[in-house]
Protein backbone atom coordinates (compact mmCIF):
# COMPACT_ATOMS: atom_id res chain seq x y z
CA UNK A 1 0.00 0.00 0.00
CA UNK A 2 2.91 2.37 0.66
CA UNK A 3 4.18 1.76 -2.86
CA UNK A 4 0.69 2.22 -4.32
CA UNK A 5 0.31 5.48 -2.39
CA UNK A 6 3.54 6.83 -3.86
CA UNK A 7 2.52 5.78 -7.37
CA UNK A 8 -0.91 7.38 -7.02
CA UNK A 9 0.68 10.60 -5.82
CA UNK A 10 3.00 10.56 -8.82
CA UNK A 11 -0.03 10.19 -11.10
CA UNK A 12 -1.72 13.16 -9.41
CA UNK A 13 1.47 15.21 -9.95
CA UNK A 14 1.40 14.42 -13.68
CA UNK A 15 -2.27 15.32 -14.05
CA UNK A 16 -2.22 18.45 -11.90
CA UNK A 17 -0.99 21.01 -14.47
CA UNK A 18 -3.54 20.06 -17.15
CA UNK A 19 -6.46 22.36 -17.86
CA UNK A 20 -9.55 20.17 -17.77
CA UNK A 21 -13.19 21.06 -18.32
CA UNK A 22 -16.35 19.17 -19.24
CA UNK A 23 -15.07 18.88 -22.83
CA UNK A 24 -11.88 19.48 -24.73
CA UNK A 25 -8.29 18.48 -25.15
CA UNK A 26 -7.55 18.66 -21.43
CA UNK A 27 -9.89 15.74 -20.84
CA UNK A 28 -8.25 13.79 -23.67
CA UNK A 29 -4.75 14.51 -22.34
CA UNK A 30 -5.89 13.31 -18.90
CA UNK A 31 -7.23 10.08 -20.37
CA UNK A 32 -4.00 9.65 -22.36
CA UNK A 33 -2.06 9.58 -19.10
CA UNK A 34 -4.53 7.31 -17.29
CA UNK A 35 -4.36 5.05 -20.34
CA UNK A 36 -0.67 4.45 -19.62
CA UNK A 37 -1.75 2.70 -16.40
CA UNK A 38 -4.87 0.83 -17.55
CA UNK A 39 -6.33 0.25 -21.05
CA UNK A 40 -9.23 2.58 -21.78
CA UNK A 41 -12.06 2.51 -24.28
CA UNK A 42 -12.64 6.13 -25.24
CA UNK A 43 -15.99 7.50 -26.40
CA UNK A 44 -16.53 10.75 -28.33
CA UNK A 45 -20.12 12.05 -28.28
CA UNK A 46 -20.86 14.87 -30.77
CA UNK A 47 -22.05 18.32 -29.80
CA UNK A 48 -25.82 18.54 -30.03
CA UNK A 49 -26.47 14.91 -29.09
CA UNK A 50 -29.58 14.61 -26.94
CA UNK A 51 -28.75 12.81 -23.68
CA UNK A 52 -31.81 12.39 -21.48
CA UNK A 53 -33.03 15.94 -20.74
CA UNK A 54 -29.67 17.49 -21.67
CA UNK A 55 -27.76 18.25 -24.86
CA UNK A 56 -24.03 17.69 -25.31
CA UNK A 57 -22.55 21.22 -25.34
CA UNK A 58 -19.99 22.77 -27.62
CA UNK A 59 -16.38 21.81 -27.02
CA UNK A 60 -14.18 24.32 -25.20
CA UNK A 61 -10.44 24.63 -25.64
CA UNK A 62 -8.03 27.31 -24.48
CA UNK A 63 -4.49 28.16 -25.53
CA UNK A 64 -3.64 31.26 -23.51
CA UNK A 65 -5.20 33.94 -21.32
CA UNK A 66 -3.93 36.89 -19.32
CA UNK A 67 -4.57 40.32 -17.89
CA UNK A 68 -1.66 42.71 -18.55
CA UNK A 69 -1.00 46.16 -17.13
CA UNK A 70 0.03 49.19 -19.16
CA UNK A 71 3.67 48.09 -19.04
CA UNK A 72 2.81 44.69 -20.51
CA UNK A 73 3.29 42.76 -17.27
CA UNK A 74 0.91 39.84 -16.90
CA UNK A 75 -0.77 40.43 -13.55
CA UNK A 76 -3.06 37.41 -14.08
CA UNK A 77 -1.66 34.58 -16.18
CA UNK A 78 -3.32 31.34 -17.30
CA UNK A 79 0.15 29.91 -17.89
CA UNK A 80 0.79 30.07 -14.14
CA UNK A 81 -2.40 28.18 -13.24
CA UNK A 82 -5.43 26.94 -15.17
CA UNK A 83 -7.59 28.17 -12.29
CA UNK A 84 -6.96 31.77 -13.35
CA UNK A 85 -9.56 31.58 -16.14
CA UNK A 86 -13.29 31.19 -15.65
CA UNK A 87 -14.00 27.75 -17.09
CA UNK A 88 -15.65 27.87 -20.52
CA UNK A 89 -14.83 31.56 -20.99
CA UNK A 90 -15.67 32.84 -24.45
CA UNK A 91 -12.77 34.47 -26.34
CA UNK A 92 -12.04 38.11 -25.61
CA UNK A 93 -9.41 40.64 -26.71
CA UNK A 94 -9.96 44.11 -25.29
CA UNK A 95 -8.42 46.95 -23.37
CA UNK A 96 -10.48 48.32 -20.50
CA UNK A 97 -10.20 50.29 -17.25
CA UNK A 98 -9.89 48.42 -13.97
CA UNK A 99 -13.39 49.51 -12.91
CA UNK A 100 -14.90 47.70 -15.92
CA UNK A 101 -12.55 44.72 -15.56
CA UNK A 102 -13.57 44.19 -11.94
CA UNK A 103 -16.99 42.95 -13.10
CA UNK A 104 -15.22 39.94 -14.59
CA UNK A 105 -12.88 39.17 -11.70
CA UNK A 106 -13.50 36.53 -9.02
CA UNK A 107 -11.71 36.38 -5.67
CA UNK A 108 -12.03 34.92 -2.17
CA UNK A 109 -11.96 37.83 0.31
CA UNK A 110 -11.97 35.45 3.28
CA UNK A 111 -8.84 33.72 1.94
CA UNK A 112 -7.00 36.59 0.25
CA UNK A 113 -4.03 34.51 -0.97
CA UNK A 114 -6.12 31.77 -2.60
CA UNK A 115 -7.47 31.66 -6.16
CA UNK A 116 -11.06 30.38 -6.56
CA UNK A 117 -12.25 27.85 -9.14
CA UNK A 118 -15.23 29.13 -11.10
CA UNK A 119 -17.03 28.03 -14.29
CA UNK A 120 -19.77 29.17 -16.65
CA UNK A 121 -20.57 26.09 -18.69
CA UNK A 122 -24.00 26.88 -20.05
CA UNK A 123 -24.02 30.70 -20.14
CA UNK A 124 -21.65 32.62 -22.44
CA UNK A 125 -19.39 34.59 -20.09
CA UNK A 126 -15.74 35.39 -19.64
CA UNK A 127 -13.72 36.08 -16.56
CA UNK A 128 -10.60 35.61 -14.48
CA UNK A 129 -9.98 34.22 -11.00
CA UNK A 130 -7.22 35.66 -8.85
CA UNK A 131 -6.12 36.17 -5.27
CA UNK A 132 -7.79 39.03 -3.43
CA UNK A 133 -4.35 40.36 -2.45
CA UNK A 134 -3.41 40.50 -6.14
CA UNK A 135 -6.55 42.46 -6.95
CA UNK A 136 -5.98 44.83 -4.04
CA UNK A 137 -2.52 45.65 -5.39
CA UNK A 138 -3.74 46.60 -8.88
CA UNK A 139 -3.62 50.35 -9.56
CA UNK A 140 -6.29 52.10 -11.54
CA UNK A 141 -5.57 52.27 -15.24
CA UNK A 142 -6.04 50.49 -18.51
CA UNK A 143 -5.54 46.71 -18.75
CA UNK A 144 -5.17 44.45 -21.73
CA UNK A 145 -7.52 41.47 -21.47
CA UNK A 146 -6.91 38.42 -23.63
CA UNK A 147 -8.57 34.99 -23.63
CA UNK A 148 -7.49 32.86 -26.57
CA UNK A 149 -10.19 30.18 -26.44
CA UNK A 150 -12.57 28.42 -28.80
CA UNK A 151 -16.10 27.26 -28.25
CA UNK A 152 -17.12 25.21 -31.27
CA UNK A 153 -18.99 22.07 -32.26
CA UNK A 154 -16.90 19.10 -31.23
CA UNK A 155 -17.32 16.23 -28.78
CA UNK A 156 -17.76 15.26 -25.15
CA UNK A 157 -15.15 12.67 -24.21
CA UNK A 158 -15.37 9.94 -21.60
CA UNK A 159 -13.68 6.58 -21.15
CA UNK A 160 -14.31 3.17 -19.62
CA UNK A 161 -12.13 0.37 -18.33
CA UNK A 162 -13.68 -3.07 -17.76
CA UNK A 163 -12.29 -5.79 -15.50
CA UNK A 164 -14.08 -8.98 -16.61
CA UNK A 165 -15.68 -11.02 -13.85
CA UNK A 166 -17.13 -14.48 -13.47
CA UNK A 167 -20.60 -13.06 -14.16
CA UNK A 168 -21.87 -10.24 -16.37
CA UNK A 169 -23.52 -8.43 -13.44
CA UNK A 170 -21.57 -5.22 -12.88
CA UNK A 171 -20.11 -3.00 -10.23
CA UNK A 172 -19.52 0.50 -11.58
CA UNK A 173 -16.85 2.79 -10.19
CA UNK A 174 -17.15 6.38 -11.37
CA UNK A 175 -14.96 9.46 -11.04
CA UNK A 176 -15.08 12.87 -12.70
CA UNK A 177 -12.35 14.15 -15.00
CA UNK A 178 -13.53 17.73 -15.58
CA UNK A 179 -11.77 19.72 -12.86
CA UNK A 180 -8.55 21.61 -13.62
CA UNK A 181 -5.67 21.94 -11.11
CA UNK A 182 -7.48 20.60 -8.04
CA UNK A 183 -5.55 17.75 -6.43
CA UNK A 184 -8.17 16.35 -4.09
CA UNK A 185 -11.24 17.19 -6.15
CA UNK A 186 -10.77 15.11 -8.16
CA UNK A 187 -7.31 13.96 -9.21
CA UNK A 188 -7.04 11.79 -6.10
CA UNK A 189 -10.31 10.09 -7.07
CA UNK A 190 -8.98 9.40 -10.57
CA UNK A 191 -5.79 7.93 -9.08
CA UNK A 192 -7.61 5.68 -6.60
CA UNK A 193 -9.98 4.43 -9.31
CA UNK A 194 -7.05 3.69 -11.62
CA UNK A 195 -5.14 1.70 -9.03
CA UNK A 196 -8.27 -0.13 -7.86
CA UNK A 197 -8.74 -1.25 -11.47
CA UNK A 198 -5.14 -2.44 -11.59
CA UNK A 199 -5.54 -4.39 -8.35
CA UNK A 200 -8.75 -6.09 -9.50
CA UNK A 201 -7.13 -7.05 -12.80
CA UNK A 202 -4.63 -9.16 -10.86
CA UNK A 203 -7.45 -11.51 -9.83
CA UNK A 204 -10.67 -12.81 -11.33
CA UNK A 205 -13.44 -11.01 -9.45
CA UNK A 206 -16.94 -12.44 -9.22
CA UNK A 207 -18.57 -9.30 -10.61
CA UNK A 208 -17.52 -7.46 -13.74
CA UNK A 209 -16.13 -4.08 -12.73
CA UNK A 210 -16.71 -1.12 -15.04
CA UNK A 211 -14.69 2.03 -14.35
CA UNK A 212 -16.12 5.25 -15.77
CA UNK A 213 -13.92 8.32 -16.25
CA UNK A 214 -16.28 11.10 -17.30
CA UNK A 215 -16.87 14.82 -16.81
CA UNK A 216 -19.17 15.59 -13.88
CA UNK A 217 -22.94 15.71 -14.35
CA UNK A 218 -23.10 15.87 -18.16
CA UNK A 219 -20.68 12.94 -18.45
CA UNK A 220 -22.65 10.67 -16.14
CA UNK A 221 -25.89 11.71 -17.83
CA UNK A 222 -24.35 10.93 -21.22
CA UNK A 223 -23.17 7.52 -20.01
CA UNK A 224 -26.63 6.71 -18.63
CA UNK A 225 -28.33 7.83 -21.85
CA UNK A 226 -26.03 5.65 -23.94
CA UNK A 227 -26.35 2.64 -21.62
CA UNK A 228 -30.01 2.83 -20.57
CA UNK A 229 -30.78 -0.63 -21.93
CA UNK A 230 -28.01 -2.30 -20.00
CA UNK A 231 -28.09 -0.52 -16.64
CA UNK A 232 -30.07 -3.48 -15.28
CA UNK A 233 -26.71 -5.26 -15.15
CA UNK A 234 -25.47 -2.72 -12.61
CA UNK A 235 -25.91 -4.35 -9.21
CA UNK A 236 -23.64 -2.10 -7.17
CA UNK A 237 -21.70 1.11 -7.65
CA UNK A 238 -19.40 3.65 -6.06
CA UNK A 239 -18.57 7.24 -6.95
CA UNK A 240 -15.03 8.18 -5.89
CA UNK A 241 -14.07 11.76 -5.12
CA UNK A 242 -11.98 13.81 -2.67
CA UNK A 243 -9.93 10.70 -1.98
CA UNK A 244 -6.62 12.14 -0.85
CA UNK A 245 -7.12 14.75 1.88
CA UNK A 246 -6.24 14.24 5.56
CA UNK A 247 -9.85 13.97 6.77
CA UNK A 248 -11.66 10.84 7.88
CA UNK A 249 -13.46 8.66 5.36
CA UNK A 250 -17.09 9.47 4.59
CA UNK A 251 -19.54 7.16 2.89
CA UNK A 252 -22.73 8.65 1.47
CA UNK A 253 -25.48 6.07 1.06
CA UNK A 254 -27.40 5.41 -2.13
CA UNK A 255 -30.91 6.76 -2.59
CA UNK A 256 -32.23 3.38 -1.45
CA UNK A 257 -30.32 3.59 1.79
CA UNK A 258 -30.32 -0.18 2.22
CA UNK A 259 -28.64 -1.26 -1.01
CA UNK A 260 -26.03 -3.97 -0.64
CA UNK A 261 -23.23 -1.48 -1.32
CA UNK A 262 -24.53 0.63 1.59
CA UNK A 263 -24.36 -2.32 3.97
CA UNK A 264 -20.99 -3.46 2.68
CA UNK A 265 -19.37 -0.03 3.00
CA UNK A 266 -20.74 0.51 6.50
CA UNK A 267 -19.59 -2.95 7.57
CA UNK A 268 -16.08 -2.52 6.13
CA UNK A 269 -15.61 0.88 7.73
CA UNK A 270 -16.88 -0.27 11.12
CA UNK A 271 -14.92 -3.53 11.05
CA UNK A 272 -11.71 -1.69 10.17
CA UNK A 273 -12.16 0.62 13.18
CA UNK A 274 -11.11 3.56 11.00
CA UNK A 275 -12.52 6.95 11.97
CA UNK A 276 -15.39 7.46 9.55
CA UNK A 277 -18.85 8.83 8.93
CA UNK A 278 -21.84 7.34 7.12
CA UNK A 279 -24.35 9.89 5.84
CA UNK A 280 -27.75 9.57 4.24
CA UNK A 281 -28.36 10.25 0.58
CA UNK A 282 -29.06 13.79 -0.61
CA UNK A 283 -29.73 14.77 -4.25
CA UNK A 284 -26.72 17.08 -4.25
CA UNK A 285 -23.05 16.26 -4.58
CA UNK A 286 -21.28 14.20 -7.20
CA UNK A 287 -22.58 11.81 -9.85
CA UNK A 288 -24.28 9.50 -7.37
CA UNK A 289 -27.23 11.86 -7.83
CA UNK A 290 -27.42 10.90 -11.53
CA UNK A 291 -27.10 7.14 -10.94
CA UNK A 292 -29.62 7.43 -8.09
CA UNK A 293 -32.15 9.56 -10.01
CA UNK A 294 -35.59 7.96 -9.56
CA UNK A 295 -35.82 6.58 -13.09
CA UNK A 296 -32.62 4.56 -12.59
CA UNK A 297 -32.45 4.24 -8.78
CA UNK A 298 -29.21 2.28 -8.92
CA UNK A 299 -27.49 1.03 -5.78
CA UNK A 300 -24.65 3.55 -6.05
CA UNK A 301 -23.08 5.30 -3.08
CA UNK A 302 -20.22 7.78 -2.79
CA UNK A 303 -16.91 7.44 -0.98
CA UNK A 304 -14.87 10.51 -0.08
CA UNK A 305 -12.63 11.58 2.71
CA UNK A 306 -13.80 15.09 3.60
CA UNK A 307 -16.99 15.59 1.54
CA UNK A 308 -17.43 18.25 -1.14
CA UNK A 309 -17.71 21.84 0.08
CA UNK A 310 -16.85 20.76 3.64
CA UNK A 311 -13.23 21.91 3.73
CA UNK A 312 -11.97 25.47 3.17
CA UNK A 313 -9.61 24.43 0.37
CA UNK A 314 -12.49 23.06 -1.74
CA UNK A 315 -12.57 24.58 -5.23
CA UNK A 316 -9.59 26.83 -4.56
CA UNK A 317 -5.89 26.92 -5.38
CA UNK A 318 -5.24 25.59 -1.85
CA UNK A 319 -6.49 22.19 -3.09
CA UNK A 320 -2.97 21.60 -4.35
CA UNK A 321 -0.32 18.89 -4.22
CA UNK A 322 0.44 19.72 -0.58
CA UNK A 323 -3.18 19.08 0.42
CA UNK A 324 -3.18 15.42 -0.62
CA UNK A 325 -0.88 12.64 0.53
CA UNK A 326 0.18 9.15 -0.57
CA UNK A 327 -0.94 7.81 2.81
CA UNK A 328 -4.49 9.15 2.49
CA UNK A 329 -4.90 7.82 -1.06
CA UNK A 330 -3.50 4.44 -0.01
CA UNK A 331 -6.01 4.31 2.85
CA UNK A 332 -8.90 5.11 0.50
CA UNK A 333 -7.69 2.44 -1.92
CA UNK A 334 -7.45 -0.11 0.89
CA UNK A 335 -11.08 0.48 1.87
CA UNK A 336 -12.18 0.10 -1.75
CA UNK A 337 -10.31 -3.18 -2.03
CA UNK A 338 -11.79 -4.46 1.23
CA UNK A 339 -15.28 -3.50 0.07
CA UNK A 340 -14.84 -5.21 -3.31
CA UNK A 341 -13.68 -8.37 -1.51
CA UNK A 342 -16.85 -8.42 0.61
CA UNK A 343 -19.09 -7.68 -2.39
CA UNK A 344 -17.50 -10.45 -4.40
CA UNK A 345 -17.92 -13.11 -1.70
CA UNK A 346 -21.27 -12.09 -0.25
CA UNK A 347 -23.49 -15.03 -1.22
CA UNK A 348 -26.59 -16.68 0.10
CA UNK A 349 -26.32 -20.40 0.81
CA UNK A 350 -28.76 -23.22 1.48
CA UNK A 351 -28.11 -25.77 4.20
CA UNK A 352 -28.44 -29.24 2.64
CA UNK A 353 -28.74 -30.89 6.05
CA UNK A 354 -31.04 -28.49 7.87
CA UNK A 355 -32.72 -30.91 10.32
CA UNK A 356 -30.52 -30.83 13.36
CA UNK A 357 -26.86 -30.04 13.37
CA UNK A 358 -24.90 -32.19 10.88
CA UNK A 359 -22.00 -34.16 12.25
CA UNK A 360 -18.94 -32.17 11.33
CA UNK A 361 -16.37 -34.53 12.84
CA UNK A 362 -17.01 -37.46 10.52
CA UNK A 363 -16.67 -35.15 7.55
CA UNK A 364 -13.19 -34.13 8.72
CA UNK A 365 -14.18 -30.52 9.32
CA UNK A 366 -13.10 -30.44 12.94
CA UNK A 367 -9.89 -32.34 12.18
CA UNK A 368 -9.01 -29.76 9.55
CA UNK A 369 -9.01 -27.10 12.27
CA UNK A 370 -6.51 -28.92 14.49
CA UNK A 371 -3.61 -26.78 15.59
CA UNK A 372 -5.07 -23.52 14.31
CA UNK A 373 -4.85 -20.57 16.66
CA UNK A 374 -8.39 -19.53 15.70
CA UNK A 375 -9.98 -22.97 16.12
CA UNK A 376 -12.84 -21.75 18.29
CA UNK A 377 -13.63 -18.85 15.94
CA UNK A 378 -13.60 -21.17 12.93
CA UNK A 379 -15.92 -23.65 14.65
CA UNK A 380 -18.35 -20.89 15.61
CA UNK A 381 -18.25 -19.57 12.05
CA UNK A 382 -19.25 -23.00 10.70
CA UNK A 383 -22.15 -23.25 13.13
CA UNK A 384 -23.37 -19.76 12.29
CA UNK A 385 -23.13 -20.36 8.52
CA UNK A 386 -25.02 -23.64 8.86
CA UNK A 387 -27.73 -22.04 10.95
CA UNK A 388 -28.29 -19.02 8.71
CA UNK A 389 -27.92 -20.80 5.36
CA UNK A 390 -31.64 -20.75 4.66
CA UNK A 391 -31.48 -19.05 1.27
CA UNK A 392 -32.50 -15.76 2.85
CA UNK A 393 -29.40 -14.71 4.77
CA UNK A 394 -26.12 -13.70 3.12
CA UNK A 395 -22.61 -14.19 4.48
CA UNK A 396 -22.63 -10.49 5.39
CA UNK A 397 -25.76 -11.16 7.46
CA UNK A 398 -23.87 -13.96 9.19
CA UNK A 399 -20.87 -11.74 9.93
CA UNK A 400 -23.02 -8.90 11.25
CA UNK A 401 -25.19 -11.11 13.45
CA UNK A 402 -22.39 -13.29 14.80
CA UNK A 403 -19.83 -10.54 15.26
CA UNK A 404 -17.28 -12.74 13.52
CA UNK A 405 -14.86 -11.40 10.89
CA UNK A 406 -16.18 -11.66 7.34
CA UNK A 407 -13.06 -13.59 6.34
CA UNK A 408 -13.75 -16.25 8.97
CA UNK A 409 -17.34 -16.58 7.74
CA UNK A 410 -16.15 -16.97 4.13
CA UNK A 411 -13.64 -19.60 5.19
CA UNK A 412 -16.35 -21.54 6.99
CA UNK A 413 -18.66 -21.34 3.98
CA UNK A 414 -15.90 -22.62 1.71
CA UNK A 415 -15.22 -25.57 4.02
CA UNK A 416 -18.91 -26.44 4.38
CA UNK A 417 -19.45 -26.12 0.62
CA UNK A 418 -16.49 -28.41 0.00
CA UNK A 419 -17.99 -30.97 2.37
CA UNK A 420 -21.31 -30.89 0.51
CA UNK A 421 -23.26 -29.42 3.42
CA UNK A 422 -24.33 -26.15 1.75
CA UNK A 423 -24.89 -24.92 -1.78
CA UNK A 424 -24.96 -21.42 -3.23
Amino acid sequence: MTSAGDEMYALVERLYPLCRSITGDGVRATLDIVGEYIPLQRHEVPTGTQVLDWTVPQEWNIRDAYVADSAGNRVVDFAASSLHVLGYSVPVSQTMPLAELREHLHTLPDHPSWVPYRTSYYKPEWGFCLAQETLDALPDGEYEVRIDSTLTDGHLTYAEHVVPGQVSDEVIVSCHVCHPSLANDNLAGIAVATFLARALAEQTPYYTYRFIFAPGTIGAITWLARNAERVERVKHGLVLACAGDPGQLTYKQSRRGDAEIDRVMQYVLEASERPHRVTEFTPYGYDERQFCSPGFDLGVGSLTRTPYASYPEYHTSADNLDFVSPEAMADTLAVCREASAVLDRNRRYLNLSPYGEPQLGRRGLYDALGGRSDTKQAQMAMLWVLNLSDGEHSLLDVAERSGLPFGAVVGAADALHGAGLIKA
